[in-house]
C-alpha cells in the first residue's frame, strides 16, 4: 500500500520543484477584452455542462450563482434568508403559502422577472433536486397570481418549504425565465438568461479554457451585508475571468506569478509551498469540509448485485484514500457515518461494512457473491487531484481483491456527462465514480445522495423504498428524535445496500493574492463582494 500511495501523491506534487525554479511564467494570461477590472479565478473544473438543474456538478452550480438568483438563500447559520422575495405569509397551519418579489428584479435583456418564471423555474428544478422531488410530492398547486406574487397550496404537510427553496447547494433552486424553465429537465438548456450580479458572455466562453462573467449593472442587491449565500450581492468588480488549468503545477506556478488571484481547489499538499509566499493567503473556506463518496452503478453487472456491492465496500480503507489523496492530517479525518461527522444527524448505526478495511476478506466475500471477472470501468477525472487519486487507490484495492478493474481517464466535465448514461459499459457506461459531497448538501436525509429512487435518484440509481419512504417522511418529520430515528433508517439502508463508499471527512484549502479582498466565508465559493 506505502507504494500505491506513494505513487499516485507522487502524480499530486511531481514536478514541482522543476516549476519553481526558474521563477518564470509558464502560462500567460490575456486581459478579457476591453474590461477595466477583472477578477480573475482558477476554478475547480473545466465548465462544460451549462445547465445548474441538469447537473449536480459544483462547477456548474458555482456558474449558476454567477448568473443566477434564488428567491431564498441560506445565511452562515443555514437559515433560509429572502433573496429574490420581498414578503411572504404562510397559513396556521403551514398549508398555504404566498410570495411576493421585491422591486427592480430584471432578466439580463432588461425584462422584469415575473411570479410565472419563478412557479416555471421550482417546477423544472422539482423535477431533478432531491428536495425538490419531495417538495412536490407534497404540493396541491403553485400558482401566479399576478406579475409578482405567487402561491403554493400544499397537498399535505411539508416542514421544509423555505429550506428548500432557499438551499444552498446542488441543485440549486436558480430562477429562470419562463421560456427557459420550459426546457426539459432532463434536457440542458440553452439560453443563459439569468437576473444575477453577473452576466455569462458567452462569446468570450472557450470549453476547456476560458469563462467570462461581466458585472450586470441592472442587477438591485439586497441592502443586507452578505453571509453565506444571502445578502446583498456587490459586484465589485467589471468582469471575473475562469481560467482552467488541467495542471495543478502549473495553476500553482500562474498564482505565484501573479497571474491569477485566486485558485480555488489546489492540491492540500501545495498548500505549505504557497503559504511560504508572504504575498498568498492559504485558509479553510468551508467549516464542513466534505465528505468523499465512490459511488457504484447500481444499474449495470457486477455492481447490480448487492452482495458484490458489500464486498467491495470491505475493501476500503479511508485512511489509506486520505493520505493518498489529501496527505496531510491536518486537512482529514475518518467519517464512518454517512451524514457528516460532528452534525445532528451523524450516526454510526450499521457501520461494520465500511470499517472492514480487509481486502483478503473482500476476496473472500466477492468469491461468495460468485464474481465472475466482469470487468470494471472506474472513470478517473485526471484534472480533479483528489478524485483521480481516489480513482486510483480503488482500483488497486479491487484488483488487489480480485476484481478485473480498468481505469478510464478523462476530465471532470466529460465524467459528468458520462455519468448521467444509465447504458451497458460496452455502450458508453460505467461502474465506478467518485467524488464529494460538500458537508452543507449531506447534513440530513433530504440530499439526492441518499435517494432510493432508481428512476428520479441520483446517478447509480440506488432501488430501495424503505430509504425512500424515511427520506419523505423527514420532510414532514416535527421532532429532532423522530427526525435522528428517519435518519438512522436511511443510514442502515444505505450500508446494508451499499449504496456508496464513504472514503472520510477532508477540508480543501483556497490560495489567493493578499490583495484580493471580500472572500465570503461558506461552504459554496461566491465571487461577488470580491475586489482586488
Amino acid at each position: 500500500m506505502f507504494n500505491i500511495l506513494t505513487n499516485v501523491r507522487g502524480q499530486i506534487v511531481g514536478g514541482l520543484t522543476a516549476l519553481l525554479m526558474g521563477g518564470m511564467s509558464v502560462f500567460s494570461f490575456a486581459q478579457a477584452g476591453g474590461h477595466e477590472s477583472v477578477l480573475k479565478i482558477i476554478p475547480h473544473a473545466d465548465l462544460k455542462n451549462l445547465d445548474p438543474i441538469w447537473t449536480t456538478a459544483y462547477i456548474s452550480r458555482n456558474h449558476g450563482y454567477m448568473i443566477y438568483d434564488t428567491l431564498f438563500a441560506m445565511d452562515e447559520s443555514f437559515t433560509p434568508q429572502p433573496q429574490m422575495v420581498d414578503t411572504w405569509t404562510q397559513s396556521d397551519d403551514g398549508m398555504n403559502w404566498s410570495f411576493t418579489l421585491r422591486d427592480g428584479l430584471n432578466w439580463h435583456n432588461g425584462e422584469p422577472v415575473t411570479a410565472a418564471d419563478c412557479v416555471a423555474s421550482l417546477e423544472r428544478w422539482g423535477k431533478r433536486d432531491g428536495m425538490g422531488q419531495a417538495l412536490m410530492k407534497h404540493m396541491g398547486s403553485m400558482t401566479a397570481i399576478d406579475d409578482k406574487t405567487f402561491e403554493m397550496k400544499l397537498a399535505k404537510p411539508f416542514g421544509l418549504v423555505l429550506e428548500s427553496i432557499g438551499k444552498i447547494s446542488s441543485n440549486v433552486p436558480f430562477m429562470m425565465p419562463a421560456r427557459v424553465a420550459a426546457t426539459d429537465a432532463f434536457e440542458q438548456i440553452s439560453d443563459f438568461t439569468g437576473s444575477g450580479p453577473f452576466m455569462f458572455n458567452k462569446d468570450e466562453w472557450v470549453p476547456g479554457s476560458k469563462v467570462v462573467y461581466k458585472k450586470y449593472e441592472g442587477y438591485n442587491p439586497r441592502s443586507e451585508p452578505a453571509s453565506a449565500a444571502s445578502g446583498g450581492k456587490l459586484a465589485l468588480v467589471d468582469a471575473v475571468e475562469w481560467t482552467y488549468f488541467p495542471d495543478q503545477m502549473t495553476a500553482m506556478n500562474a498564482l505565484m506569478a501573479g497571474e491569477v488571484d485566486y485558485f480555488e481547489s489546489p492540491a492540500n499538499d501545495l498548500a505549505p509551498m504557497m503559504a511560504a509566499n508572504p504575498d498568498i493567503t492559504v485558509e479553510v473556506n468551508d467549516p464542513l469540509g466534505n465528505i468523499g463518496f465512490l459511488r457504484f452503478n447500481h444499474v449495470q453487472p457486477p455492481f447490480d448485485n448487492v452482495a458484490i456491492r458489500r464486498a467491495a465496500l470491505m475493501a476500503v480503507k479511508q485512511e489509506d484514500y486520505l493520505q493518498g489523496a489529501v496527505g496531510d492530517q491536518a486537512y482529514w479525518s475518518t467519517c464512518y457515518s454517512v451524514f457528516p461527522c460532528g452534525t445532528p444527524m451523524a450516526t454510526d448505526i450499521n457501520n461494520d461494512i465500511i470499517q472492514v478495511a480487509d481486502t483478503a476478506k473482500a476476496a473472500a466475500a466477492l468469491k461468495a457473491a460468485g464474481y465472475d471477472g466482469t470487468p470494471v470501468i472506474i472513470m478517473q477525472p485526471t484534472d480533479v487531484p483528489v478524485l483521480s487519486a481516489f480513482s486510483l487507490i480503488t482500483a488497486q484495492k479491487l484488483r488487489d481483491a480480485g476484481m478485473n478493474v480498468e481505469v478510464q481517464a478523462m476530465d471532470w466535465s466529460t465524467l459528468t456527462s458520462r455519468r448521467a448514461k444509465r447504458d451497458p459499459v460496452s455502450e458508453g457506461g460505467w461502474n465506478i465514480f467518485h467524488t464529494w459531497w460538500i458537508g452543507a448538501d449531506i447534513m440530513d436525509p433530504t440530499s439526492i445522495a441518499f435517494s432510493g429512487n432508481p428512476d428520479a435518484g441520483w446517478f447509480g440509481w440506488p432501488d430501495d423504498p424503505v430509504s425512500e419512504e424515511a427520506r419523505m417522511a423527514f420532510f414532514s418529520a416535527g421532532s429532532m428524535d423522530e427526525k435522528r430515528s428517519l435518519s438512522s433508517t436511511v443510514q442502515n439502508q444505505a450500508w446494508e445496500n451499499a449504496f456508496s463508499g464513504h472514503l472520510g471527512q477532508f477540508f480543501s484549502p483556497v490560495a489567493y493574492r493578499n490583495n484580493v479582498k471580500g472572500l465570503i466565508k461558506s461552504p459554496v465559493q461566491f465571487f461577488w463582494n470580491m475586489s482586488k
